[in-house]
């Protein structure tokens, strides 16, 4: 594991030389660089942590420790406990005008553990896994920001470098709370990166998105000899969903709506008097999304009077979509060109086509290339994210990095691998620099700043944000 690290962080050091010496770049952006080429064992170190520890939603307490604790060590203050989850921090360094943020995800998802292998063989049976490479997105971020803090430690730029510790992501939507917390209202410009099969300063937007359960309560009877006496609250669920799936005739190609079932009864021999569904509805924008949602609720109002059952609709939270910022993403742009394309090894490249060839059978190895801006595109691929809120509050730029083959399943097995091993961790430092370097044009930039600003106010056109989340704490688990 040493010799691997080693042999990673000598090759990195090369690389950077050579960006230094065959292009002229901004003295600023060459020391972080180094930075981060400086501290990427420690990073890595705690990505894999990260990685291994696996936790979900609001469960990230060995992860959000990790990454806390690491940035207390590096001189930032850290607040903990934040929005009134445990598990969700925030970071500063600095004091005054401009303040940049940047934030970090750290939660896995459920039943995909993997070891770091291209064969698919659970880590733990049944575990949690990174299967969206939430422990690089985490490590990277605060890479970055961690060469913030020492330039202005040596007084190279002047402001505050803010990083947010955003847990659940993936569920619940952890940055939603901190928003309604006002968390982010001072903040001039905010950045943040995500794992990918490409590198690209993203200029997509994200599926605004409204999560709810639906609820049905029936009275229970004997199933033969006196089911007149009962009321079904799973006729109400099947009804509902009946009305949901001749609903998707009748929406904009643009929309999604898909939903489990939670409880539909335990034996058959009684009318079962409790019945829960839970489903999400997605579109292009939060006005499509409203409009779905209302048809849904009329769909189970209807459902409950036809059973005879009382229908109940709660919404658990709901993401906005990605208010994309162009004049932010040209910039990150120009960054990514310095740093140059990812190189991979015969044996990375192996192991994804290992994984390609297991998964679609599609072998074209990585993508580590620097890909052109895009345009917008109206109606944005499939996905949701909470840093959409965050996007209607403050400018947002976003970075897109390889850390995982193309041509294999997302939110898998796939994506797990290649987050504990060397893929991943190119992946990691790669972001934190093109981040780090964007922030150096942030406070050096002021007239950059104020036109991310237009553009920002332009685009929210007057909109007010509000946190789609019922009132009250985040659900945060009980201890075990």
């Amino acid at each position: 594991m040493m010799k691997r690290l080693l042999c990673l962080w000598l090759m990195t050091i090369v690389m950077s030389s050579a960006i230094a010496q065959t292009k002229k770049i901004n003295p600023n952006k060459d020391a972080v660089i180094k930075s981060i080429d400086k501290h990427q064992q420690e990073l890595i170190k705690v990505s894999d942590e990260v990685w291994a520890y696996a936790e979900t939603a609001l469960k990230e307490d060995k992860s959000a420790k990790a990454l806390a604790d690491y940035a207390e060590a590096q001189g930032f203050r850290v607040t903990r406990g934040v929005a009134e989850m445990p598990t969700a921090f925030v970071a500063e360094y600095g004091s005054g005008k401009p303040v940049i943020g940047i934030m970090g995800e750290f939660d896995a998802l459920p039943g995909i553990s993997q070891k770091a292998q291209p064969e698919k063989e659970p880590l733990v049976k049944g575990a949690a896994g990174h299967g969206c490479g939430h422990n690089l997105f985490g490590a990277g971020s605060l890479g970055a920001a961690v060469a913030i803090k020492e330039l202005m430690q040596q007084g190279k730029v002047k402001g505050t470098i803010r990083f947010y510790g955003t847990p659940a992501e993936e569920s619940v939507g952890g940055k939603i709370y901190m928003a309604r917390e006002g968390l982010f209202k001072d903040v001039d410009v905010c950045l943040d990166w995500h794992p990918d099969v490409e590198i690209s300063a993203n200029m997509q937007s994200s599926q605004a998105m409204v999560d709810f359960q639906v609820e049905f309560k029936g009275k229970a009877a004997h199933a033969a000899a006196d089911p007149w006496n009962g009321r079904s609250a799973v006729d109400g669920l099947e009804l509902f969903l009946d009305g949901v799936n001749m609903l998707r005739e009748h929406v904009k190609p643009s929309v999604r709506m898909h939903y489990v079932i939670q409880s539909g009864g335990d034996v058959p021999n009684v009318v079962p008097e409790y019945g829960k569904v839970w489903m999400w509805v997605r579109d292009s924008k939060r006005e499509g999304v409203e409009e779905v949602f209302a048809r849904v609720k009329d769909i189970a109002k209807g459902a409950g009077l036809m059973a005879g059952v009382e229908a109940t609709v709660t919404v658990k939270t709901g993401d906005y979509e990605l208010l994309v910022n162009r004049k932010g993403a040209e910039a990150l742009q120009k960054n990514l060109e310095i740093l140059g394309p990812i190189t991979y090894t015969e044996a990375e490249n192996a192991f994804a086509k290992k994984i390609q060839e297991v998964s679609t059978g599609k072998q074209t190895g990585l993508d580590g290339k620097i890909r052109p801006l895009k345009e917008t595109r109206e109606n944005p691929d499939g996905g949701s994210t909470d840093v959409g809120d965050i996007s209607w509050i403050v400018p947002e730029i976003t970075v897109l990095v390889t850390t995982a083959p193309g041509n294999a399943p997302w939110h898998s097995w796939a994506v797990v691998a290649c987050g504990g091993m060397s893929i991943g961790h190119k992946g990691l430092l790669f972001a934190a620099k093109s981040m780090a370097m964007t922030m150096v044009d942030l406070y050096e930039n002021e007239t950059l700043r104020k036109d991310i600003r237009a553009e920002f106010e332009k685009r929210r056109d007057g909109h007010v944000y509000k946190a789609y989340i019922p009132e009250g704490p985040p659900p945060v688990p009980a201890k075990e």
